[in-house]
């Protein structure tokens, strides 16, 4: 009899410094799945996220996107639930639906109130006020955050199991980092960001160690 044929490792298409691919390597940490990285240098010909070859895989041209089972997913949220439905232990959503539905409001708000504001693209339409502008807009989130992390956060974001909220936090607040945002004002955010990067799965996915970190980025 022959062997069944190994399945194939899931395969990531993103870059080291993006947040939203950043959230997909801390899923795959978290859940312990091994995947294969292809990077895409958003900055690099002009942008490899630009090419046909990429369009092929994400018509949105943007990281990150994955091949895995045998399908193509794209949207960073969208992958982490897939990879969360067909791989659930441990688990990135609460048991309880008023819990779920905080871990849902918390990955909103970065996904699409502030992280879309201040990505590349954005930033290079915008020109030589990129840094206030990336700035504001994280700033104005932030300051929806900490009142609602007040109340949900434990140890984590929600309670005291790490969720897809805790994935979306840390990469957003190493932007807000990047940018030079005061977190100070940010008490809770800065706790949770502060707990959460000391835990494995967030170490070995951080933008400082992955393959295609220029070597003066590299920690």
């Amino acid at each position: 009899m022959h062997a069944m044929a190994t399945q194939a490792k899931p395969v990531l298409y993103g870059y080291f410094r993006s947040s939203c691919s950043w959230r997909v390597r801390i899923a795959f940490a978290l859940k312990g799945i091994e995947y294969e990285q292809k990077p895409v240098n958003l900055i690099k010909d002009g942008g490899q996220q630009l090419t046909d070859q990429f369009k092929a895989i994400n018509p949105m041209q943007q990281v990150p996107a994955v091949t895995i089972d045998g399908i193509t997913l794209s949207q960073s949220l969208a992958i982490i639930q897939y990879i969360e439905e067909t791989r659930p232990e441990p688990r990135l959503l609460p048991a309880d639906p008023k819990q779920r539905g905080q871990v849902r409001i918390i990955c909103d708000i970065i996904a699409s109130g502030i992280q879309p504001l201040q990505n590349l693209y954005v930033l290079q339409k915008i020109g030589a006020e990129k840094v206030q502008w990336a700035q504001h807009f994280i700033n104005r989130g932030f300051e929806a955050l900490e009142p609602i992390l007040k109340q949900t956060a434990g140890k984590y974001c929600v309670g005291d199991e790490i969720s897809m909220a805790d994935i979306c936090l840390v990469p957003q607040v190493y932007n807000a980092e990047r940018f030079k945002v005061d977190m100070s004002q940010f008490p809770t955010i800065r706790r949770l960001n502060q707990t959460l990067t000391e835990i494995d799965a967030f170490k070995v996915s951080h933008p400082s160690c992955q393959p295609d970190t220029p070597d003066d980025l590299q920690a």
